[in-house]
């Protein structure tokens, strides 16, 4: 074992190890040091005060403004006010019974104050906050600490603030600085102009200056970018290895006789797409291929495409979709957009034909052992379904291809399990429902070629949103469901989506189930006066409770229908069929309808608390509107107030119908290591300083580079550091997920 390696026991002690283990996932020296710091503050530039985030943990440098202590009235004890500002806003400091902080929390001074962001009579303040002074006359260590350098921030907890944390790193430096490796080789980093590793990490804790930080963080930088596109590139040799059956649709024969019943013209994008597709799958490899596009461009049809020249080549396919929801849904309509096609070897089938079957956890037992019957002895060329379809009973007769819908909900095992069912390894091609930009598909998933659908077919009507602020503007809630029975009323229908089921807690009895009602009747009819004088938020608006709502109220006399996953799978098949037949006006759903239910008589789509949502989600959730002739109208009804960071997301979603401008936006939001491990499982040590969004030339120097590297020592016996840092990358989940594909 490394020095690296060692558990921080022996650095800091246990107690103080158990903090940092417990609240911030940090158990070896090595985690430490690459602990780096969130950001820097120099001595007389504080932090801005009017950015902090009701709940989030923070550190701030302020100065102490206004000292005063206030006892209370007719009991003992005392409350000790400290307001600090950074010039233009104020934020309050609470101690309870600590009076004899005034001796040393003065007017004038500054410091760094760290807690947790809570909200009292409007104004934001920290209670019973830790705190360093950093004026020389206090004879504070943290003053001498960062005499003459930048300091840095880290990402802290309650139990370890910044600070503490910084004298921990200090440690780690001092006694290990000099056992750290140096995974790059040393003609790439004289190519790049990048610093030795050890001198990047103790510049990035201890910089005196923002060249010096910039320095470190470009070598981090690319270590992050580097390490990474190794491990793809060695995933891409590997696969570039192993054989596969070539696919080559034959001349006058399933695929052909499709396209020439397709009602309208393949768009320029899927005629391009279904070209690299058909070419990947004529070669002796297997493919492995991520289609992506905008909500509504028309993947299902090019992934049907090339499961029919797979079909035509004797082979079958399989689709993969990550709810049975989904999977009845590509069921229904691909047997629809196939007609007899799909009725091969049946009554009335054509003889080109094949057989679609569907195949779920919830179908009953005749059903399942015909399918499985179908699917064991070649019948059935496409077979469409959920994780039924990777249990051990389930065979194929020559399995060609794995078509993945919404790759990020599977797991990697589940997708191994299905390729493992071939003869050789079948094509591979992932569909994501959400556009990705460039660089981070590479990042996520850098071991599949990429190809792009970004025209939307003819036909497609736009759709207009409009955030609903139900606190501000409670008429504008109003006026959406008013929307919702006009579209009612010219025949179309409508979706209501809420952020929760509304079953979870049963109430005990019927006391308590009027209760419950009622209070879900105040949070919905009065959403006005849901939180106004409360810091708390009222818990998401539920399925159960807004449908029942709305059957009393805004919408009654319509025909309202629920839709969740806790349903039974025969009941939520029932009422998709029952919607798709418009024998439903509103549908009040989960997000269960998220991806490709395609009901094209639906217009309108109310999302409930919209802004518990994330962007692409949203942008996904509408796009079930739309989908016909008529144009479609989503409204993201919220309660959190304007300029908030909610809101700026609503409005973002509002503003344009861009996927791959609302994905960047989506992920500027959210911590970049999530963008790995939404894809990748086993990230161990997510992205800290590289930037998936901004670093796009670094990424694609880092690709160039490590494809050489491979191509020249593919188990990198000529690099140990390199291989090292490689495993320290990859747990055991992520290296099999590497293994696997």
């Amino acid at each position: 074992m490394g020095a690296l390696d060692e558990p921080l026991t022996k650095l800091v002690g246990d107690r103080t190890a158990k903090v940092l283990a417990d609240s911030l996932k940090l158990r070896t020296v090595g985690d430490l040091l690459h602990h780096y710091p969130r950001r820097y503050v120099e001595r007389g530039q504080l932090t801005s005060l009017d950015e902090l985030e009701i709940d989030e943990h923070v550190t701030v440098l302020a100065r102490i403004e206004k000292v005063t202590l206030i006892p209370f009235r007719g009991r003992k004890g005392d409350r000790l006010e400290v307001v600090v500002t950074d010039g233009r806003s104020r934020l309050s400091l609470v101690f309870f019974n600590q009076g004899w902080r005034q001796k040393e929390l003065r007017a004038g001074a500054q410091g760094l104050f760290a807690g947790k962001v809570g909200v009292f009579n409007r104004t934001r303040q920290l209670v019973s906050p830790d705190y360093q002074l950093l004026d020389e006359d206090t004879g504070s260590d943290a003053a001498e600490q960062f005499a003459g350098r930048l300091i840095p921030v880290y990402g802290a907890s309650a139990q370890m603030p910044s600070w503490k944390l910084s004298i921990c790193v200090e440690t780690a430096l001092t006694k290990h600085l000099g056992d750290v490796g140096e995974p790059l080789p040393a003609e790439l980093r004289e190519r790049h102009d990048l610093i030795p590793l050890p001198e990047a990490l103790e510049l990035i804790h201890r910089p005196r200056s923002q060249a010096d930080r910039e320095r470190a963080q470009s070598r981090l930088r690319w270590d992050e970018a580097f390490v990474l596109q190794v491990a793809l590139a060695q995933r891409r040799a590997a696969d570039s290895a192993l054989p596969a059956k070539p696919r080559k649709a034959r001349e006058g024969g399933l695929l052909d006789a499709f396209d020439a019943r397709l009602p309208f013209t393949l768009t320029e994008g899927q005629q391009k797409v279904s070209a690299e597709i058909a070419a990947d799958l004529a070669t002796e490899h297997p493919m492995h291929r991520l289609l992506q596009g905008e909500v509504g461009s028309g993947k299902t049809l090019v992934a049907l495409r090339a499961m029919l020249a797979v079909v035509d080549a004797g082979g079958q396919a399989v689709l993969l979709a990550p709810t049975e929801v989904l999977a009845q849904q590509h069921h229904r309509s691909i047997v629809e957009m196939m007609g007899d096609l799909a009725e091969g070897g049946m009554l009335g089938g054509s003889d080109l034909g094949t057989r679609v079957v569907l195949l779920t956890g919830s179908m009953g037992a005749p059903a399942r052992r015909q399918a499985l019957l179908d699917m064991a002895c070649g019948d059935a060329g496409i077979a469409i379904g959920t994780h039924a379809l990777i249990e051990d009973k389930v065979q194929f007769q020559d399995l060609g291809l794995v078509v993945v819908d919404e790759q990020h909900r599977f797991g990697v095992e589940q997708r191994d399990a299905l390729r493992a069912k071939g003869e050789q390894p079948p094509h591979l091609l992932v569909m994501t429902a959400t556009p990705i930009p460039r660089t981070v598909a590479m990042t996520v998933f850098g071991d599949l070629e990429t190809s792009v659908l970004d025209q939307l077919p003819a036909g497609r009507s736009p759709i207009s949103t409009h955030v609903v602020p139900a606190l501000e503007k409670p008429n504008f809630l109003t006026r959406a469901w008013e929307r919702v029975r006009e579209e009612v009323g010219k025949g179309h229908q409508a979706y209501v989506v809420c952020p929760r089921i509304g079953d979870e807690e049963p109430a005990a009895d019927p006391k308590g189930a009027k209760k419950k009602r009622r209070a879900a009747e105040e949070d919905f009819e009065e959403i006005a006066d849901a939180g106004a004088g409360s810091d708390e938020r009222r818990p998401p608006l539920s399925v159960v409770e807004t449908a029942e709502m709305l059957v009393r109220g805004p919408l009654s006399g319509l025909r309202v229908e629920i839709l969740h996953g806790r349903l039974a799978p025969e009941a939520k098949d029932e009422v998709m069929r029952r919607f798709a037949a418009g024998e439903v006006d509103v549908l009040v759903a989960t997000t269960v309808i998220e991806v490709g239910v395609n009901v094209p008589n639906s217009t309108v789509m109310v999302i409930m608390d919209a802004d518990r949502f994330g962007v692409s989600q949203l942008h996904q959730l509408r796009g079930r509107v739309g989908r016909g002739s008529a144009a479609g109208l989503c409204l993201l009804v919220s309660e959190m107030p304007g300029g908030s960071a909610a809101r700026a997301r609503l409005d973002a979603v509002a503003g344009t119908l861009d996927g791959f401008e609302l994905s960047r936006i989506d992920l500027e939001q959210r911590r970049e290591g999530d963008v790995l491990g939404q894809a990748q499982s086993g990230v161990k040590s997510s992205l800290k300083v590289l930037s998936v969004l901004e670093d796009e030339e670094v990424i694609l120097t880092a690709r160039t580079e490590a494809t050489r590297l491979v191509a020249e020592d593919p188990d990198l016996a000529a690099h140990p550091e390199l291989r090292t840092a490689l495993e320290s990358l990859l747990d055991e989940d992520r290296a099999a997920y590497m293994e696997k594909g």
